[in-house]
């Protein structure tokens, strides 16, 4: 098989350090616009599987040529690419996945439906930590229950140990962290959809030592589809991320500073954009954390039961998936790049060996076989327990 990987930073290394170490996958292109990122990730890979490519993810022409002999193309680069790379590859006839980011631009993906349909080609946007991950276990959740209650999540890429002033370090993007403190968060109420404040419903919640107690409160983006699938059928469903404890209400008070707001504001007679400067500041203040943790909890209540292979009391109603990953030091991975890098491929290798079977354009907990998906997680490392509380 033969995959292109889209961007060459962060989650494009997870993903293609995965990819190489298939039997079955003959060939990795790897391509970005910044040559040094290129030469820097195949000299990280060593792997003679590896080819790379200068260009530019908005490039539709040259996109379609480096799809075109692939099988799978997987993309890493920032959401508001995904659309155009999408239709590329329904044009080539090329399987397709991505990390997600953006409602919208996820909606847009699968109303290809039928384009990809018609192509014989399958399109999966979503595809990382969370949304991804947590959909696809979600959805596993749900297909063990005779009848689903409720599905709370809770995940959260957090340093071992809480830094201050915020008791957090950057795992990825500031602007993606605030675009997900600041948005909307989609909820289920009594099986109808619903909005919530974010930085808001702050909870209690304990992991296994060294961890103890933590907070969880809610932000937006990682559920995406699921409470448009789940609508009518589950009557409450919820996201929340976790952080050490205090640090929901230190930014909350940055963001009652109006520091969040993008109108410009005048400062010593010259303009600034408040968000811009405490994206600068985060940066600035909050170093990227290499030594990081991933914490995943999904639980889903219901009623009777589905299936076999749950750890625990058979009489339970309430099927949890617990995850704590940490950074790999013998890869040089960083925690939250394996659970996000490692699920996009282990979704777009299940894409080019025919075990998702349905054309068309699919969101992960519609399409991907969640059983062999865990396997999969398992076979990485990513030590995921299944039991009933």
């Amino acid at each position: 098989m033969k995959f292109l990987v889209i961007g060459a930073g962060m989650q494009a290394r997870a993903v293609s350090y995965d990819l190489v170490r298939q039997e079955d996958v003959d060939e990795v292109r790897v391509c970005d616009v910044d040559p040094a990122r290129l030469s820097s990730l195949k000299r990280w890979l060593r792997s003679g599987k590896v080819r790379t490519f200068k260009a530019d993810a908005g490039d539709r022409q040259r996109m379609t040529e480096l799809m075109k002999p692939c099988d799978v193309a997987v993309s890493c680069v920032p959401y508001f690419f995904n659309l155009g790379l999408a239709r590329a590859a329904v044009a080539t006839q090329t399987h397709f996945c991505d990390l997600g980011g953006n409602n919208d631009v996820v909606n847009a993906e699968l109303a290809l439906g039928v384009q990809a349909k018609k192509a014989d080609v399958t399109i999966v946007p979503d595809c990382g930590l969370a949304p991804g991950m947590v959909s696809i276990l979600a959805a596993d959740g749900v297909a063990r229950l005779r009848r689903t209650d409720s599905i709370r999540i809770r995940v959260g890429g957090l340093p071992r140990k809480p830094r201050p002033p915020l008791n957090y370090a950057l795992v990825f993007s500031a602007n993606g962290l605030i675009n997900e403190y600041v948005e909307s968060c989609l909820v289920l109420r009594n099986g109808r959809l619903a909005w919530r404040e974010p930085l808001a419903d702050v909870e209690e919640l304990a992991f296994p030592k060294p961890f103890g107690k933590l907070e969880a409160f809610n932000t937006s983006g990682g559920s995406s589809t699921l409470p448009y699938t789940y609508r009518g059928k589950v009557k409450s469903l919820d996201y929340k991320t976790i952080r050490y404890p205090g640090h929901c209400a230190k930014v909350r008070l940055l963001f009652d500073l109006g520091l969040t707001d993008m109108k410009p504001i005048e400062v010593d007679g010259k303009r600034v954009i408040p968000r811009h400067l405490l994206i600068q500041r985060l940066e600035a203040v909050l170093p990227w954390e290499k030594d990081d943790v991933v914490l995943l909890r999904v639980e889903v209540e219901g009623k009777g039961q589905r299936g076999k292979g749950i750890e625990g009391s058979s009489g339970g109603r309430t099927i949890r998936y617990e995850l704590v990953d940490y950074a790999d030091k013998r890869s040089g991975l960083t925690a939250m790049e394996r659970t996000t890098g490692f699920s996009a491929a282990i979704v777009a290798l299940m894409l080019g060996r025919g075990q998702i079977k349905c054309a068309g354009a699919f969101t992960g907990e519609n399409c991907v076989p969640s059983a062999a998906y865990i396997r999969e997680l398992r076979r990485r490392g990513l030590r995921l327990r299944v039991s009933q509380a």
